[in-house]
């Protein structure tokens, strides 16, 4: 899912919790500490990291700013709490690849791209980066510990 995708799903899934959000971009990585100074200056309580090849390539500048202002910071890739943010919540990119992987297969094999179903990923991950967790002051539920495909101490 694309920057755009995410901040439309945020906006609709805000609304149906009644939360108010705000979504902020950035298409150069300058733009990345302003957007977070905004996030700070408006006294936003969390961040949500967008899928967006930007970001990707830029998540220990994500993190660190993060972290520098206190912020709970989750992203669609599990790269993001490896990198020191607080948590991630997206598509298993390797079983994407695998599903690539047939994709091309088949086709090799003489089928028409044209022929094949669109496949959506089905396998979710859910990352918790533990000790940004802690090192923000956050207490995680034993319950959601125990959800996480993965925690990072």
């Amino acid at each position: 899912m694309n920057a755009e995708a995410t901040a439309r799903e945020a906006l609709s899934a805000a609304r149906a919790l009644g939360l108010q959000i705000k979504v902020f971009n950035a298409s150069a990585a300058r733009e990345i500490d302003a957007a977070i100074a905004a996030v700070v200056v408006e006294r936003f309580g969390a961040l949500l990291v967008g899928g967006d090849g930007l970001f990707n390539s830029r998540r220990l500048q994500l993190a660190v700013m993060a972290a520098r202002h206190g912020l709970p910071t989750a992203s669609t890739s599990r790269d993001y709490p490896a990198s020191g943010g607080l948590m991630s919540y997206g598509a298993d990119v390797t079983d994407a690849l695998r599903q690539a992987g047939v994709y091309t297969g088949r086709i090799l094999k003489g089928a028409k791209p044209a022929d094949l179903p669109v496949l959506q990923s089905t396998k979710i991950e859910f990352v918790i980066n533990h000790q940004t967790a802690r090192a923000l002051g956050i207490t995680v539920p034993h319950g959601l510990l125990a959800r996480a495909d993965e925690v990072i101490e």
